[in-house]
């Protein structure tokens, strides 16, 4: 029987000590605020509220040359989620960039939007940036998911059995790329935010 994220708890906490990581106390603090990279709040009178209750993992789709200012991204991507697209606001709740730092988009409280027919209402949407079907993500990146994620997962209460991608909830994307989604294809995501979620309890005893 293939042993599911949270059988895998009791063999990765052995390893704590080889990765000193960041309190997700921490984590949060350092996630950039929307004011913080020149967006604008979105329009909570025309906001789907909802209550978090699964973590999913997109990318952007299209290459992220090195440079690249995210600042400035977020405030295109901004732009034209609501100019084109007609959206609310940015799609995704959160994105990282190639520097594994995580930015505040959408107001987490506010449902998500996305191009496929998935409703993403109760989903905490992440976005990697780059094209990871053309690229590899690199460790930042990675450790930055895993950072976030078990902040949610915590924050939440979200089962490891609900963090999934995009193409999980919908056979009309590639999305979050061939390279990005076999880390969590292969569980890497939920035995890593397990760990991170054991370490969390064993520091406040």
């Amino acid at each position: 029987m293939r042993p599911t994220a949270l059988s895998c708890i009791a063999a990765l906490v052995l390893s704590l000590s080889a990765h000193a990581a960041e309190p997700l106390a921490a984590v949060e603090r350092g996630i950039v605020p929307v004011a913080s990279w020149g967006g604008t709040p979105a329009d909570a009178g025309k906001a789907k509220r909802h209550a978090i209750s699964q973590i999913t993992l997109h990318h952007q789709g299209e290459p992220f040359k090195p440079g690249t200012d995210p600042q400035a991204y977020l405030r295109r991507l901004q732009s034209w989620s609501r100019t084109t697209k007609g959206w609310l606001d940015i799609p995704y709740h959160y994105v990282i960039d190639l520097d594994g730092r995580i930015y505040e988009a959408r107001r987490i409280d506010f449902a998500g939007d996305t191009n496929t027919e998935y409703d993403p209402t109760g989903h905490a949407l992440i976005e990697v940036v780059g094209n990871f079907e053309e690229v590899e993500p690199n460790q930042q990146q990675l450790d930055a998911v895993v950072d976030l994620m078990a902040l949610l997962a915590r924050k939440y209460k979200v089962s490891l059995d609900d963090i999934k991608s995009h193409r999980d909830h919908s056979d009309k994307t590639v999305c979050p790329g061939a390279n990005l989604y076999r880390y969590v294809k292969e569980d890497y995501f939920r035995h890593k935010v397990a760990l991170r979620l054991a370490g969390e309890q064993a520091n406040t005893r």
